[in-house]
């Protein structure tokens, strides 16, 4: 039996809009809690109600401040519910709003708007804004839309383009990721594949707004079915996320493994009655983070696997648990393969590259203003997208991850050229020559590292990475090599340099 999996879920109505899929229940739950962002003294309370007056009203000024349908909106905001007022709002009028991270310095941010044009930049506080005179407008001004009259929804084809997000490639630069409106419909095979997500369910997600893993499993996906989302606010530190699962009642939490090892960290056990599971994504589950989190709280974590470009596609679930040693399975609704070299499906038990059909309604549209770059992770024939993932299925169809057959590195759930890292580490004077790779620290933990050949200091190198790197780019580790590994077509060879690093004990280098 060859290595595919298909099933066809059914198609968004002709007339669609992201938004308003979103909002549908707005009206009908309007005094229902919709989004509450939490403190240990208490919460912050947004109503659905006013969620859709706030996220019409901002449709209303984006059109107001001169934007037209198509326009790019750059968001650059903090944790705060602007975010996703913004985001909405935005795509309900047509417009393309780009979410971005509050971390991105400003030569990091300038590279990327340089690449979408934006017609508006919405603008947090203290949040690193691009160079040049693109419009602005202040969160606080975002803020007085939320009294303006209520916009219409643009109704349109499902496939026109809704959002862009920024993806890193093994280019070396960010990749502008364009989404469809239909993305969101496709979201739906998710809920009962992966979260078994009701209209009762209270989900805490421990992640940014701007991250499409919080803005689609933490508030979205909730608010698409009538749920409550909950999220905490700036500067809730992960042990104390018991304490709000607990005092919120939580029932269902999601965050990337490394939250839930700083939970555990620092509660060996956890009373949390109402929570029925927990969601890991971003990057793969330790076995030894399952076991820790079941013993301490009695509760299962629901593992999956996605990428920017087709979100999560590859999940275990409450009604369908994982077997030993897989991942999960293909989500109901999914056409997906394990492709040989020759770009043909693998037998079952052999591994090979995890692969998406272009008719997944979930699936990218394009890379923007990038074209060819998006034609080129296609098959020949054009009908399945290579991930860079290697996998094997199982007889029964499970999928077993085992590894990225590509360099990128993973942290904290955020994936990380080691290109990216390269061109700014390099800039540092002393430096030399530099490589950066992903290290693995424990069995349940990895960090970023660069090796350079230069004379600078591991605190001058440091200095350089806070000043030019988002923090979750910058290396925790900087080790001194005389000279760097190649292969015979003189790239960087990162096996071998991973597999020569020195062991922690004995390296000398900064963390």
């Amino acid at each position: 039996m060859l290595s595919v999996h298909a099933s066809s879920p059914p198609a968004p109505p002709a007339a669609f809009n992201m938004a308003a899929h979103v909002l549908a229940h707005a009206e009908r739950l309007s005094e229902k809690s919709a989004l509450q962002i939490l403190r240990p003294t208490g919460a912050e309370r947004w109503s659905y109600g006013r969620l859709s007056a706030a996220v019409r009203g901002a449709g209303t000024g984006f059109l107001r401040a001169g934007l037209v349908p198509g326009d790019r909106v750059l968001l650059r905001l903090g944790n705060t519910p602007e975010f996703p007022v913004a985001f909405l709002g935005a795509i309900a009028v047509g417009l393309v709003p780009v979410p971005t991270s509050a971390q991105l310095t400003r030569e990091e941010i300038t590279k990327m708007a340089a690449q979408i044009d934006p017609a508006l930049v919405v603008a947090g506080d203290g949040v690193a804004l691009p160079a040049g005179d693109q419009k602005l407008l202040t969160e606080a001004e975002l803020r007085r839309f939320e009294h303006l009259p209520p916009c219409d929804y643009q109704m349109g084809p499902p496939d026109r383009l809704a959002y862009i997000v920024f993806t890193s490639g093994t280019s070396g630069h960010a990749r502008a990721v364009a989404h469809a409106h239909r993305a969101i419909w496709a979201r739906q095979m998710m809920h009962a594949g992966w979260y078994g997500l009701g209209p009762d369910d209270r989900l805490l997600h421990a992640g940014a707004f701007n991250w499409t893993y919080t803005l689609g499993t933490g508030l979205m996906d909730p608010w698409s079915v009538g749920a409550t989302a909950l999220i905490p606010a700036t500067g809730v530190e992960p042990a104390t996320l018991p304490l709000l699962l607990k005092r919120f009642d939580a029932t269902i939490f999601a965050g990337v493994p490394g939250v839930y090892r700083q939970m555990l960290k620092h509660h060996s056990r956890l009373d949390l009655p109402r929570l029925r599971h927990g969601l890991s994504a971003g990057e793969a589950l330790p076995a030894l983070t399952r076991a820790h989190w079941l013993e301490a709280t009695g509760t299962a974590i629901y593992e999956a696997l996605g990428m920017s470009e087709c979100s999560t596609f590859i999940s275990s679930c409450p009604t369908n648990p994982a077997p030993e040693g897989a991942m999960g399975w293909p989500q109901p609704g999914r056409h997906i393969a394990v492709l040989g070299p020759d770009d043909a499906p693998v037998p079952r038990g052999t591994a090979g590259e995890l692969a998406v059909n272009r008719a997944d309604p979930g699936l990218f549209l394009t890379y923007y203003r990038a074209e060819d770059a998006a034609r080129a992770k296609f098959t020949e024939d054009g009908e399945w997208f290579r991930t860079g993932d290697t996998v094997c299925m199982t007889e029964a169809g499970a999928i077993a991850y085992q590894g990225r057959g590509d360099d990128m590195m993973n942290a904290g759930g955020f994936r990380v050229s080691p290109l990216d890292v390269e061109a700014a580490m390099v800039l540092c004077p002393g430096a030399g020559a530099v490589a950066a790779v992903e290290i693995r620290v424990s069995e349940e933990a990895s960090i970023i590292a660069l090796a350079y050949t230069g004379e600078a200091t591991p605190n001058a190198l440091a200095a350089h990475a806070a000043a030019h790197l988002a923090r979750y780019k910058q290396p925790r580790i900087f080790q001194h090599f005389d000279s760097l590994p190649h292969n015979r077509n003189g790239k960087i060879d990162r096996k071998t340099l991973r597999a020569t690093w020195p062991p922690l004990e004995k390296r000398g280098a900064t963390q």
